[in-house]
């Protein structure tokens, strides 16, 4: 009904303009132009998506938890309500692109040791395009960092439970608040863009090359000092001659990191590389990343936090199969991490070693369920008092909800 009026209001001023004395072709394509600039409010979609889950089954050891990953994980836990997302996007004209994206979701601490949901704003981004072709654009605000295709990656689209240790410590909750400066062809944004879904598990479109500064205290946090970080990536999706596409990407950022040393405030050097190959799932798919640099990790043999040197990264291997209109994906995944975890009390020390196996069974588009059997070797350390060395394994159970 909306677009039968838009579609008579256009009519009746193009008639209106027939009859003016005058009337050039630009004139009444500035007039079309005027009425669907003032319904940009019919231009927004709304999408999103939940996730529901269950990591109790088979656990072999209670005191195993992941904070980076999954607060669920581990002893006195039940049911979790991960997340439910809106994302309200759109063209408001042909130069401004907005995203928005409200979320409810699990408290990544608290303080009597419980679960407590809250409500923040996820993503608000505002794309300008600087060219009529749309392949230059500078993008303001709440936004993901360009660092790592898992990072970048929504999670209604991976095929594993949770984004490896090595990478999303690089930028917790993957999100912070800045600029970046993209281009891309309009043949490869076409590519991003047809890459994007649940069998492919694309990023989506965040430029062939990009440039970013923010301000690299992770998302919804304040600035701490007077140096924001600054970020670079190239990547490019090779479509090979039957079909088959491979991305390749190398990306890096450095900056300081304002974090708590023994109660006093300090900054630390924060610097990364990392390296990305991707083979989508047609219908095989492999994917691997890694990342070495420096940043801020408590050294228990000085009982205090310095700076050192990181490393680690994931490989996954996974299969779409499609049965008449039912997707399956298994998918086998390892990961391991050496370093900081920058976000956390006293950037703990981290090492991990991790398998996980799965699948993930599609029967129709609003409805997903992953089944995963995790092996997992985790140690953490914040102070010479608080050092957990866990070893378990567990079946995890998602539900996810697309809408």
């Amino acid at each position: 009904m909306k677009a039968i009026a838009l579609l008579l209001l256009i009519v009746s001023q193009l008639s209106f303009a027939q009859e003016e004395k005058g009337t050039s072709v630009a004139d009444i394509q500035k007039m079309i132009d005027q009425t669907l600039a003032s319904r940009w409010y019919e231009r927004i979609q709304i999408r999103g998506y939940s996730h529901f889950r269950y990591n109790r089954l088979g656990e072999t050891n209670n005191k195993l938890t992941c904070n980076l990953c999954d607060n669920s994980v581990g002893d006195k836990q039940g049911f979790f309500m991960r997340r439910a997302r809106l994302t309200f996007f759109g063209d408001v004209n042909d130069k401004v692109f907005i995203y928005i994206q409200p979320d409810y979701s699990a408290s990544a601490s608290a303080s009597n040791g419980t679960q407590q949901g809250y409500f923040q704003i996820r993503d608000a981004y505002f794309d300008y395009h600087l060219t009529e072709d749309k392949e230059w654009r500078i993008r303001t605000g709440i936004s993901k960092v360009i660092f790592g295709y898992e990072n970048m990656q929504s999670s209604s689209n991976r095929t594993a439970l949770d984004r490896s240790d090595a990478m999303n410590s690089s930028a917790p909750n993957e999100r912070d608040t800045g600029l970046t400066l993209m281009y891309a062809p309009t043949e490869v944004r076409k590519r991003f863009k047809d890459l994007a879904n649940a069998t492919l598990k694309g990023t989506g479109d965040y430029g062939m090359v990009s440039v970013a500064a923010y301000n690299g205290q992770s998302l919804n946090r304040t600035e701490k000092n007077n140096d924001l970080h600054r970020a670079v990536r190239v990547t490019y999706p090779f479509k090979l001659s039957n079909g088959q596409v491979i991305e390749t990407s190398l990306q890096a950022y450095e900056g300081k990191y304002n974090t708590s040393d023994q109660g006093l405030n300090k900054n630390f050097y924060d610097a990364r590389q990392a390296a990305t190959f991707i083979y989508y799932p047609m219908p095989f798919g492999f994917q691997t990343e890694y990342t070495i640099g420096m940043g801020p990790e408590y050294d228990p043999s000085q009982n205090k936090v310095r700076v050192k040197n990181l490393k680690g990264g994931y490989a996954q291997i996974n299969y779409a199969y499609l049965d008449k209109n039912t997707r399956y994906m298994p998918f086998l995944r390892y990961q391991e991490y050496k370093g900081g975890y920058k976000l956390q009390t006293n950037s703990q020390l981290g090492r991990v070693r991790e398998w996980e196996v799965g699948t993930e069974w599609q029967p129709h588009a609003a409805f997903e369920f992953t089944a995963a059997y995790a092996i997992q070797d985790r140690l953490n350390q914040s102070s010479l008092t608080n050092r957990s060395h866990q070893k378990g394994n567990l079946i995890r159970l998602q539900a996810q909800f697309n809408y």
